[in-house]
């Protein structure tokens, strides 16, 4: 085995390797996972041994070539990892060092010398092969990625080939010469992103694009920029300065060389700068070449990076230190700021999540920039600006890891989510301490003793675990302290509370005290009303003591003017709650009781108006915030002011922050909401008096004047006056009712609203396949309208030139071109729903365009379109009788396509015959034909001249030509013969029908066409027509001719039905419906918005391994199995398909075609990947010639044009999958993850474009101790491995600071591009056609509106393509249809509170990375981390739209474990958003009713689902109390009672609402706008009789649990739904622990309230109301304990209730303990369950066991109802009920 110690030994053979002793290596052989793919050990390295991964692959690169080199190089890997880790301390060192020493001693035998006699000569002559053949004259043959590769390659090689031969001098000159050419070229050929910027000789297309060309010079000019004098110390070469001058090629280097970024952070954010320069310098750009950058590219890149800096320094008060002095280039000045930015942002790590913290470090970053430019004088220091060199990684050390470690440190406090929010720290709150000017005392460089790092780090208390941790004086929260309380509630919504509290106790008095509405104009219901204020004035005194209360822990991060208005506006409330009720007192005549006590305090005010006078000035604010509302623009001026008069003014209404000042809406949008609003609120309280308040009034009253002591027990409170307990009883589900039913409400305005903008939008125009075909000669016109920038410029200018028959010409010309275009895209359309098995060959066939109608004079239509015209055609005239040519005409042309098809139809059968004839002769015969018939169509003697009657004949006979002219040339000459004998045969019958069967005159025709040629005369007629030249029909387009006039012969009715996929018919209807909808028209391709679609993904499917296909459960059912059952026709496509490619791998088809059929990464990444393809043919479409149009993409060959198609698709588009495991399923021995890391990278490979960000960890040698270091890297894919383009060390492991999405979002976004992000998830899925319209949508961030504000986030609707599954799936996919259609489009018009729910909405990139990411990240609080992204654009100041003529597709949970997860996982998370600040800023700063709208759209929604089943609870333990207490029945047998039934029907009010129905309003809504009210009433129908009220009843029920749960106690975490495929029956123990506590005992306890009401109850025996009160409370309980079982496949399978019971059984006999998992034991179980108690505050604890003294009810009733003590009412006989219990408990003990 070759050895680094020489070349001595026998015949230049060298030593045998270490002893296993010298290496360390145990004698044991540790197996590494896949061994046998011995190209992967290079991807096995461990990553303390990264850096030798790299000599590893170039082995694996020339194994082929060179097999003993390959053996040297990885043995020259082998040494070096043994010096790198000599002990093997490492994890995983040992076993790889094991597994590549076993693999060299087999190599070194079987490797021998191919070039020299031994090992040093093979290594040499090798390298110089190498060299000459691949690096010599590489950079003018081969590309920049192959040049990458190959000065790798050359480079270890090098360094190998030192190793082998220790002497140097043995080594050629030649060698050394080439080896020295390597290294000084190596770094212009390193693996790059998108742009070679340093690479030499062939360049990509996209390097000789303008726009990247001056952009490049741009950020290449330092020509002004002084070089830093760099401090050297004496053991520095001299030549160091010159060298570190070489390097600063570009502004980015140079702010490198005096801060120290490190190198794949500058490379990154070169790249990127020099794409959004190059992007927004290009557009409008009328040259196309041109040399320098416009003047306001950089000015407006400067404006959208620096908006948010600048308002932050506003805020502050500070100069902005973006300073521009005179004489200096400004544009390099700007650029030098944006470039610090981007690399202070791309090296931030966590802190990205902390804008204003970023803006922190700009700000002194820049002043330093400054400093050192223009005063030569550091800004701290004050002496001449001198620095030691910094290395790369000097500011992440001294800048980012100090307040990572701060965020790291706060995180621990959080103790994994089991802490209070109130106890730490979270992103919010040390982003905050930024807005307050106190955060400059942290000075620069920071100090860490500054109060900004102080008492946050960890004090460790002896014998306490170290995760344990305490504090001391720990740091304040900022500004606001999530508590879980539902005071939150009421705390950030307190105005809408308010309204409704005073509403309903004025319409209370007015029902008490008159009945009519009328009776408020009386003077002594007047007054009684005027005490609503008095009821005002105590809520906002409430309101006030929340305040100080709930923000008590943060009063040491406050300002003292913040703390003032707390205690002011508590003392103002505190003020108000005492004047009012005196002066309501004053102005009561004959006051009694409370009234009286203050009104003795009032007797010297004898002046009565006093109260009113008092009210009036109470509600001075009011008015003057009711001023302010209809002046939008001066209340969002006074807002955003920094000015301190303003400010002073402002200081009442709100306090000052930097977030959420200024979201007013125009005058225009606020009177929308406003009207919604006022006209729900009307509707509401309308039905809330007279159906709900006004009914109980006048049973109350008799209630009241009632006495009862006739009690069932023992009543505590016996003298107690007009039963007011039976008061509450009867009042409290009503008022839950009227405070819950304003939800119903909002889903009824928001259905009709919602509809009839729909309607307005054009949605739904075209739903049918009928409606496409009467519509369809529009759609091209529609389409060259929208979607092609070239004719919109035509239109456009067509009405300025004057119209002539020259201009006419030309517009037909161009109406034909414009046609060409569009077919172009329709077929690239219907090609990928043919590839994707939508649609079957025949489909495809009948929906294609022909790219060309040249040949043809009429526009030739989709076959699809023309079936069984040509039919009912040949019909027609064969039965028509009349002799008259203009009636039959007239007839035909009477339908455009008929008419079409039989044009078509001649004139194609003319070529094809006249084309395939070589005999020029026979030729004349022919067109003298075709003459006749034109000649006798134009003088009216069609019908005379020709026989009709023989037209079915020869229609048969041109069928049977084409099917055989159609089939593919035989090979072999005899075969070849015949076949052309029978081509020949058939058309010679078909000409003769022709003359001797059709034409009357046919017998002429020889005659005629010989005249001049005797011979031919005297030929047989069976000698005609032989020569015939079959080489035409290899030609495609022959061959499509011909398929598709045999299709327009042949297809008969059923081609009307076509596509008969249902996908496929909605795809084709949404695309040509969405061309007549309101969308922008779309730019050139050079003009677009750049964008970049990122995807996060964690580690669920990619691809269904064959083992996941066919595996079976219990019942044999593979999932292959059920999506061949599920999808028939899509499998049947397949077959076909994979039928015709033989070369194609069947396994790896069938793999493909189950995963686009699930929820899997490689669906999403080949649906995003039709953004590139769209691209590509758009490029086509706007830079080809007329002739390329016209003769279709296909055919397309011009390598030119692909390559500046392929450079415009990088320049605009980018596509990141941020795969977070992805370095550590690469390392992992897990089948699953090697399987996962096979097929990402296999997926980059298939997509070049696509690039994968990770985390990588690696293991460090700090100081002699292991350390681990984490990186972002970015990869792609190269020939069969991944290549690393960028690598960015991190302060630390990020995903341990926030939750896990979010955050791998954010190491990712730095390497996303462009002016716009998507965000997709990685079950989404996309559509070409639809691909082909993101220009549009695009456009929507800059186009010109009636205001300034443009969107900062545009909302796309989505479709759920998972419906079809089953029937939950197809619940949850209509539920979810109607919300990101008919629900979003209301938020987001008229209602202007859309935000973002998710994906696959598109952000304004610049505007979100400045202001803190795409969503946010602190643990718990952020668990529904999308939305908070929309609630902080929102804050910011930004605008998010919704549209709807764009769709993406997405996939949902499909089963009833899997639902009901994802139900509590978004329940939790608005459980959390109610504590939050977020939902506190915006709820108090927007205006009423924007806030409405906002709380009844958000956490609102999930409160009134909690609040309708504590109706049930509330109604039934009240109906309880009356029944065991007896009060009931001696009521209703008073006599004012029974003789009236309003006490009955008002009781009944409240079911009404439990039903639930009106909330699948917009549902039906919908579904009746896309697809027609009947079919919408049909759907509704058959979900009900599938049991969707069940199904939504159930979930009503983890909504409720969840999100109380949360509020009170906590316990959110991310659930993994899983979106695989439920074809599996769920054991009873699973559903038990799933809904054991969220429904089964709810349940139960809801049915044995039920049935004591029943039994003990008397109230509704002789009436039928009985029924309609109780029957939707006994729904609902059947629901929540069968629900679970019904859903459940196989759930009533005796077989699997048997198995089902004994698991069961099993489960909660087992015992629990430390590790023993929940799914074993129901004690392990049942303390999961109570985790959440666990860690809850004292508030919970007290809560939860008030809670759970209800149940003692049931025994306090239904003990004297046994009437055990002989009806005695006596406390004892309770007392000896508790007795009896704990003897039998004792019993039971002892017994056991």
């Amino acid at each position: 085995m070759a050895s680094s110690s020489g070349t001595k030994g026998d015949g230049g053979r060298l030593p045998r390797p270490p002893s296993r002793k010298m290496t360390g290596i145990p004698t044991m052989m540790a197996e590494l996972q896949h061994e046998e793919n011995l190209a992967a050990d290079s991807e096995l390295v461990p990553s303390s041994l990264a850096s030798i991964a790299p000599i590893l692959r170039v082995a694996n690169e020339i194994e082929e070539d060179n097999p003993r080199v390959a053996y040297l190089c990885r043995f020259y890997a082998f040494e070096k990892a043994h010096k790198m880790d000599p002990t093997s301390s490492g994890r995983g060192v040992r076993q790889f060092k094991t597994y590549l020493l076993h693999r060299l001693e087999k190599e070194e035998d079987e490797t021998m010398h191919q070039l020299g006699k031994n090992d040093p000569q093979e290594m040499q002559l090798y390298y110089l092969k190498f060299y000459v053949e691949n690096v010599k004259d590489g950079e003018h043959t081969k590309k920049p990625e192959e040049m990458a590769k190959i000065y790798q390659i050359a480079t270890v090689l090098y360094d190998v080939l030192r190793t082998v031969v220790t002497d140097p001098k043995k080594i050629g000159d030649e060698i050394h010469r080439y080896a020295k050419e390597v290294e000084r070229k190596r770094e212009q050929y390193e693996h790059y992103n998108i742009l070679p910027l340093y690479a030499v000789g062939v360049k990509p297309a996209i390097m000789e694009l303008p726009e990247i060309k001056v952009a490049l010079n741009a950020i290449r000019n330092v020509g002004n920029l002084h070089m830093p004098r760099v401090h050297l110390t004496s053991d520095v070469p001299d030549n160091m300065t010159q060298e570190r001058n070489k390097s600063v090629n570009d502004i980015l280097d140079w702010l490198t060389s005096l801060f120290g970024f490190q190198k794949g952070n500058v490379a990154n954010q070169r790249e990127h700068l020099i794409l959004l320069l190059a992007n927004m310098d290009v557009r409008k750009m009328s040259d196309e070449d041109y040399t320098e950058l416009k003047s306001d590219t950089v000015k407006q890149l400067m404006d959208k990076v620096f908006k948010n800096y600048r308002s932050w320094c506003k805020y502050l008060r500070h100069e902005s230190h973006l300073r521009f002095p005179q004489g200096f280039d400004r544009q390099q000045l700007e650029l030098v700021y944006i470039s610090l930015y981007l690399l202070i942002w791309g090296e931030a790590s966590n802190i990205r999540f902390m804008p204003e913290c970023i803006c922190y470090i700009f700000h002194n970053m820049a002043h330093e920039v400054y400093g050192f430019l223009f005063g030569n004088v550091h800004p701290v220091s004050g002496g001449t600006y001198q620095t030691a060199a910094p290395d790369e990684e000097n500011f992440l050390r001294t800048v980012i890891f100090p307040i990572y470690q701060v965020l790291r440190k706060e995180v621990k406090r959080n103790k994994g989510g089991m802490a209070s929010h109130s106890t730490w720290r979270n992103y919010d709150d040390l982003n905050e301490y930024f807005w307050s000017p106190r955060c400059f005392r942290l000075g620069w460089p920071m100090d860490p003793s500054a109060d900004f790092f102080i008492h946050s780090d960890e004090i460790v208390i002896a014998n306490e675990r170290p995760n344990q941790v305490t504090s001391g004086k720990r740091k304040p929260k900022t500004n606001f302290v999530e508590f879980r309380t539902f005071w939150h509630l009421y705390r950030s919504f307190d105005r809408m509370w308010i309204f409704f509290i005073m509403a309903f106790q004025a319409m209370v008095i007015i029902g008490w005290n008159s009945g009519s509405l009328l009776g408020l104009f009386d003077e002594d219901v007047f007054r009684s009303v005027l005490s609503i204020f008095i009821t005002s004035a105590f809520l906002n005194f409430l309101q006030a003591a929340l305040d100080i209360i709930l923000s008590f822990s943060a009063w040491r991060s406050l300002k003292i003017t913040q703390i003032l208005r707390y205690i002011l506006k508590f003392g103002v409330a505190a003020f108000w709650t005492v004047v009012l009720p005196i002066g309501y007192s004053s102005s009561v005549q004959n006051p009694t009781g409370l009234i009286k006590f203050f009104n003795s305090w009032a007797r010297d005010w004898q002046d009565q108006s006093f109260y009113n006078y008092a009210v009036a000035i109470y509600l001075i604010p009011n008015i003057l915030a009711a001023l302010l509302f209809f002046l939008p623009p001066l209340r969002k001026s006074m807002e955003r002011s920094n000015l301190r008069i303003v400010t002073l003014i402002m200081w009442w209404a709100q306090p000052k922050l930097y977030v959420g000042r200024g979201m007013h809406e125009d005058f225009l949008s606020l009177l929308r909401y406003t009207l919604f609003w006022i006209m729900l609120l009307i509707s509401k309280l309308a039905f809330s008096y007279f159906v709900e308040i006004l009914p109980l009034i006048q049973p109350t009253k008799i209630i009241l004047d009632l006495h009862v002591d006739n009690y069932q027990w023992h009543e505590f409170f016996p003298n107690v006056t007009h039963n007011i307990g039976v008061v509450i009883a009867i009042w409290a589900p009503i008022v839950l009712v009227y405070f819950m039913d304003t939800q119903i409400w909002y889903a009824i305005f928001s259905t009709l609203f919602g509809g009839v903008q729909g309607a307005f939008s054009h949605l739904g125009e075209i739903r049918t396949l009928g409606m496409l075909r009467s519509r369809f000669e529009s759609v091209p016109r529609a389409f060259s309208r929208t979607l092609d920038p070239l004719s919109n410029q035509y239109a456009e200018t067509k009405h300025h030139v004057e119209h002539n028959a020259e201009t006419k010409h030309h517009d037909e010309s161009e109406e034909r071109k414009n046609i060409a275009k569009f077919s172009q895209v329709w077929n690239e359309f219907i090609y990928s729903m043919r590839t994707e098995d939508l649609i079957s060959n025949r489909d495809r066939d009948l929906l294609l365009v022909p790219y060309s109608s040249g040949d043809v004079s009429v526009v030739q239509w989709p076959p699809f379109l023309l079936a069984s015209k040509i039919p009912i055609a040949l019909d027609m005239a064969k039965d028509f009788k009349r002799k008259d040519d203009e009636e039959l005409f007239r007839k035909i042309k009477a339908d455009d396509y008929m008419y079409s098809a039989v044009i078509e139809c001649y004139e194609t059968i003319r070529h094809i015959i006249i084309g395939l004839l070589e005999d020029e002769a026979d030729r004349r015969i022919v067109e003298s034909i075709c003459s006749e018939v034109e000649i006798s169509i134009q003088q009216k003697e069609f019908l005379n001249e020709f026989r009709m009657g023989g037209l079915p004949s020869l229609s048969n006979k041109l069928e049977k030509f084409l099917r055989i002219l159609g089939q593919q040339q035989l090979t072999e000459n005899d075969d070849a013969a015949a076949h052309k004998s029978q081509i020949i045969n058939i058309l010679q019958d078909t000409i003769e029908i022709i003359t001797k069967d059709v034409m009357v005159n046919g017998h002429d025709i020889f005659e005629k066409s010989h005249q001049h040629s005797q011979d031919v005369l005297n030929i047989k007629k069976e000698q005609r027509f032989e020569k015939i030249n079959l080489g035409l029909t290899r030609n495609k387009s022959w061959k499509e001719k011909i398929v598709r006039l045999f299709l327009l012969l042949t297809e008969k009715e059923s081609a009307i039905n076509v596509p008969t996929n249902l996908e496929a018919r909605r795809r084709i209807t949404f695309f040509a419906n969405s061309l007549f909808m309101n969308m922008p028209c779309a730019p050139k391709i050079r003009d677009m918005l750049s964008f970049s679609i990122l995807t996060p993904y964690y580690k669920e499917d990619v691809l269904y391994s064959d083992e996941e296909l066919n595996k079976e459960n219990e019942d044999g059912i593979s999932i292959l199995f059920y999506l061949q059952k599920i999808y028939p026709d899509e499998w049947t496509n397949c077959i076909e398909r994979l039928s015709e490619n033989k070369d194609e791998m069947k396994d790896e088809e069938l793999r493909k075609w189950v995963s686009y059929r699930g929820q899997t990464l490689s669906r999403t990444v080949r649906g995003m990947m039709y953004h590139r393809m769209a691209l590509r043919l758009q490029y086509f479409l706007e830079f080809s010639g007329d002739d390329a149009i016209f003769n279709g993409y296909r055919t397309w060959e011009s390598s030119v044009g692909q390559q500046k198609a392929e450079a415009l698709a990088s320049l605009k588009f980018t596509y990141v999958v941020s795969c977070q495991l992805y370095g550590t399923q690469k390392k992992s021995s897990d089948a699953r993850d090697q399987s996962c890391y096979t097929n990402i990278l296999k997926l980059m490979i298939t997509y070049p474009s696509l690039r994968v960000a990770y985390i990588d960890e690696r293991e460090e040698t700090v100081n002699g101790r292991p350390q681990k270091a984490y990186f972002s890297v970015l990869v792609k894919g190269g020939e069969r491995l991944d290549e690393e383009i960028y690598r960015i060390k991190l302060p630390g492991p990020p995903t341990e600071i926030g939750e896990g999405k979010p955050e791998n979002q954010n190491h990712a976004i730095i390497f996303t591009r462009g002016e716009a992000l998507q965000t997709i998830d990685m079950n989404q899925d996309n559509y070409f056609e639809e691909a082909y319209k993101m220009r549009n949508v695009l456009e929507e961030l800059i186009k010109h509106r009636r205001k300034e504000r443009k969107p900062t986030i545009l909302g796309l609707r989505e479709h759920i393509f998972t419906g079809s599954v089953s029937s939950l799936a197809w619940f949850m996919s209509n539920q979810e249809t109607s919300f990101v259609t008919i629900g979003q489009r209301v938020l987001a018009t008229p209602l202007r509170v859309r935000f973002h729910y998710g994906h696959p909405d598109i952000f304004d990139r610049i505007f979100h990375i400045t202001r803190g990411g795409i969503s946010k990240a602190s643990k718990i609080i952020n668990l529904s981390e999308d939305i908070f992204a929309g609630f902080n654009s929102t804050l910011r100041g930004g605008c998010i739209t919704h549209h709807e003529y764009i769709q993406v597709g997405k996939g949902r949970d499909v089963g009833m474990n899997q639902i009901s997860a994802f139900e509590a996982k978004v329940s939790n998370g608005n459980g959390e958003q109610t504590l939050s600040r977020d939902v506190y800023r915006l709820g108090r700063r927007f205006d009423f009713y924007r806030m409405l709208s906002f709380y009844f759209t958000t956490v609102g929604f999930y409160f009134s689902s909690m609040v309708t089943v504590l109706i049930v609870y509330v109604f039934l333990y009240g109906r309880l109390y009356m029944v065991m207490s007896g009060l009931e029945g001696e009521i209703l047998q008073s006599p004012g009672i029974h003789q009236s039934k309003a006490l009955e029907e008002a009781l009944a009010t409240q079911s009404i609402f439990q039903l639930g129905l009106l909330l699948v309003l917009p549902m039906v809504m919908e579904i009746g706008l896309e697809k027609g009210f009947r079919t919408a009433l049909g759907d509704f129908i058959i979900m009900q009789l599938q049991l969707a009220s069940v199904f939504f009843t159930f979930q009503l029920g983890t909504k409720a649990h969840y999100y109380g749960r949360t509020i009170l106690h906590g316990g959110s975490k991310y659930r993994a739904t899983g979106r695989g495929f439920v074809v599996f029956h769920a054991k009873f123990a699973d559903n038990y622990r799933l809904y054991s506590r969220s429904h089964f005992v709810k349940g139960l306890e809801l049915l044995i309230l039920l049935v004591l009401y029943e039994v003990y109850g008397e109230s509704y025996r002789s009436s039928s109301l009985y029924l309609f009160v109780t029957w939707s409370m006994w729904f609902l309980v059947a629901s929540w304990l069968f629900a679970p079982f019904i859903f459940n496949p196989s759930g009533f399978d005796w077989q699997k209730t048997v198995d089902d019971w004994t698991d069961w059984k099993r489960w909660m006999g087992n015992r629990g303990g430390i590790g023993i998992h929940p799914d074993k034991s129901w004690e392990s179980w049942w303390d999961g369950e109570q985790e959440h108690l666990k860690c809850t505050n004292i508030i919970g604890r007290v809560l939860e066991i008030i809670l759970a003294f209800r149940f003692f009810i049931f025994q306090y009733g239904i003990v004297y109802h046994l009437d055990i003590a002989h009806r005695s009412k006596n406390i004892l006989v309770y007392l000896l009920s508790w007795l009896v219990m704990v003897t039998a408990l004792l019993v039971l003990k002892v017994c056991k």
